[in-house]
C-alpha cells in the first residue's frame, strides 16, 4: 500500500462532501431566485458563476488525487489474497502433482 493514499483518499472524500454541500447551497440559492432570473440573465449567471468558483478548489482536488483511485484499483487487482480462488488450471496441476 501506498503511503500517500490515505492521505489522498482523505483530501477526496473532504472534497466531495465539501462539493455535496455547495451543490445543496446552489440548489437553495437557485430556487431563492426571482423567477426572471434563468439562465442566460445576469442574475442567474452571477450566482452560478459564484457557485462555480466556490467549488472550483475542491474539483482540483480530484482533478490532483483522483488517480490514486485507479492506482488503488489496479495494486487491488494484482495483489494475492488468501479469500481469492485459486485458478482451476493451477489447482488441476497442484493435484496432479500429489500423486
Amino acid at each position: 500500500m501506498q503511503g500517500r493514499w490515505v492521505y489522498q483518499l482523505g483530501v477526496l472524500r473532504d472534497a466531495l462532501d465539501r462539493l455535496d454541500e455547495l451543490h445543496q447551497q446552489w440548489l437553495a440559492a437557485r430556487d431563492a431566485l426571482p423567477a426572471t432570473a434563468t439562465p442566460g440573465t445576469a442574475g442567474f449567471d452571477d450566482a452560478l458563476a459564484e457557485h462555480h468558483a466556490e467549488s472550483w478548489g475542491y474539483l482540483d482536488d480530484w482533478a490532483t488525487h483522483g488517480k490514486a483511485l485507479r492506482e488503488i484499483n489496479s495494486a487491488a487487482r494484482k495483489a494475492r489474497s488468501p479469500l481469492a480462488p485459486i485458478p482451476i488450471p493451477a489447482l488441476m496441476r497442484r493435484r496432479a502433482g500429489r500423486k
